[in-house]
């Protein structure tokens, strides 16, 4: 589908945040934890399409929130964007998280750009009357994304690795991990991941992530996204992003 740029916000040197909406058409059913693949035009050094996960989808306005951050020729690309051009998209690819029962206590965790999925998500799970809370990880208070947005849904705590905004130090150090709950999910680097994973085991709490393995296709024909599972070797784009830890062959 072609959309094209209603808004490019830079919210940072490396992060920008597109808003998009279809060519005269009506956004398809989009999950939480789906992803698209973008199409960079006019860029000799770049003929692949680059993944980017659904920030927000806003129904009533037609837009879709791309957040993208600054990795090479591609996102920079997506991010020079200017109000009105057209970007093309594979969407929606990829599955969604699972919906926990009403009663559940759920802790929503995102580092660095990996806070993406989790605004979505969050704001489906308030819809559906479950108040969820966020844990966000960020270098600095600058660095910290979308914060006003995450206050707006529900209780949001902070970890920065300067101190400069809320709890000093890696988001996985956080206090707020050793409450007690239901089921945590959680995107960002893998390192964070496999940490957040393993407190979650410690509590007894189930555990969600969203997978970045590098993407070429995003339909499962070239194998570049291939994870091990405990059911065999998968990929990421079809049977993925989204992965509960049990089925994980991560050592934690």
């Amino acid at each position: 589908m072609d959309f094209e740029v209603v808004k490019n916000e830079k919210l940072h040197d490396l992060y920008t945040l597109l808003i998009l909406t279809p060519v005269d058409k009506e956004l398809p059913e989009i999950l939480p934890g789906q992803f698209v693949q973008v199409a960079i035009d006019n860029s000799k050094a770049t003929f692949l399409r680059r993944p980017i996960s659904v920030n927000f989808v806003d129904k009533g306005k037609n837009h879709l929130w791309l957040l993208v951050r600054k990795a090479g020729d591609g996102t920079a690309a997506l991010m020079a964007k200017n109000k009105g051009d057209i970007v093309n998209l594979i969407l929606p690819l990829g599955n969604s998280f699972h919906v926990p029962s009403p009663e559940s206590r759920v802790l929503l965790v995102g580092g660095g750009v990996g806070v993406a999925p989790m605004l979505y998500w969050g704001a489906k799970l308030k819809n559906s009357g479950i108040n969820p809370e966020f844990l966000l990880g960020a270098r600095s208070a600058k660095d910290v994304l979308e914060l006003r947005e995450f206050e707006s849904i529900g209780k949001t705590h902070i970890s920065t690795e300067d101190g400069s905004l809320g709890e000093a130090g890696l988001v996985t150090t956080n206090s707020v991990l050793s409450q007690k709950w239901d089921i945590i999910y959680c995107c960002g680097p893998a390192p964070m991941m496999k940490a957040v994973a393993k407190v979650a085991a410690q509590i007894g709490a189930s555990c969600e992530v969203s997978l970045e393995n590098m993407m070429a296709c995003g339909l499962g024909a070239c194998l570049c996204c291939v994870e091990k599972t405990v059911k065999g070797n998968v990929c990421v784009c079809t049977e993925g992003p989204i992965f509960n830890t049990d089925q994980l062959t991560w050592q934690i």
